[in-house]
């Protein structure tokens, strides 16, 4: 598990990297580099913490994004989504291109912290939630229950609420505009994705229809 953890990780953050590199079309590109060296150790520490941790929500973690018992809404979900972190990678690099963004260092500072609140937020989700699979569905062969504790005690969807600091950070700390103003998209697909889940729990999961009605936000808190 762990050798298939340092595979998925290498190809992800390889290919990020080729993706920023080749459209900016220089390697001359400091915040960059701290990204991605920075992601390729925190993928493998993260991982080991998880397989220590949770094991069985690690295997469940490198399982395909797409999945026989996925909602078709899901699927479709997925490859827009996809599609949508590419067109926002690109257009990252391409802004490193043009020299069109002139963000001061003190943000990029800030957005590289908002990156590590968002991997430390992310590492609370998975230790309160054994169920939190990459894919919508019901995992009733792990005996999936409703989860009303640590962050899910404030909003329905806490995973998703670390992707604002994901969407918001890294774009600071790679020096783009243009890459922070296509967060809202970015965020606006998660809404979708969290109407495709929340239908799925509704319907299936014994117990979330009550905790839906107790615990009335899905992402922020006192907003939505």
């Amino acid at each position: 598990m762990i050798a298939r953890l340092l595979f998925q990780n290498t190809i992800l953050t390889a290919a990020m990297g080729a993706l920023l590199f080749g459209c900016a079309g220089t390697l001359h590109w400091p915040s960059a580099w701290t990204f991605l060296v920075t992601s390729a150790l925190l993928g493998p520490l993260c991982g080991w913490w998880l397989y220590r941790l949770d094991p069985a929500l690690l295997a469940e973690r490198l399982r395909p994004v797409i999945q026989r018992e996925q909602p078709p809404a899901d699927k479709v979900f997925i490859i827009a989504f996809i599609v949508a972190i590419l067109a926002w990678l690109i257009a990252i690099g391409l802004d490193r291109r043009a020299l069109a963004s002139n963000v001061p260092l003190a943000l990029q500072v800030l957005g590289f912290a908002l990156y590590l609140a968002c991997m430390l937020f992310t590492m609370w989700v998975f230790r309160e939630n054994s169920f939190a699979a990459p894919v919508v569905k019901l995992q009733a062969e792990r005996a999936q229950r409703v989860i009303s504790t640590g962050p899910y005690a404030h909003v329905r969807h806490p995973m998703y609420s670390g992707m604002i600091l994901f969407f918001t950070g890294v774009p600071l700390l790679l020096g783009s505009w243009w890459g922070l103003a296509m967060a809202p998209v970015l965020l606006a697909l998660l809404a979708v994705r969290i109407h495709i889940e929340e239908r799925t729990l509704i319907a299936g999961l014994p117990g979330y229809s009550d905790y839906a009605a107790r615990v009335r936000y899905r992402l922020l808190p006192g907003v939505w």
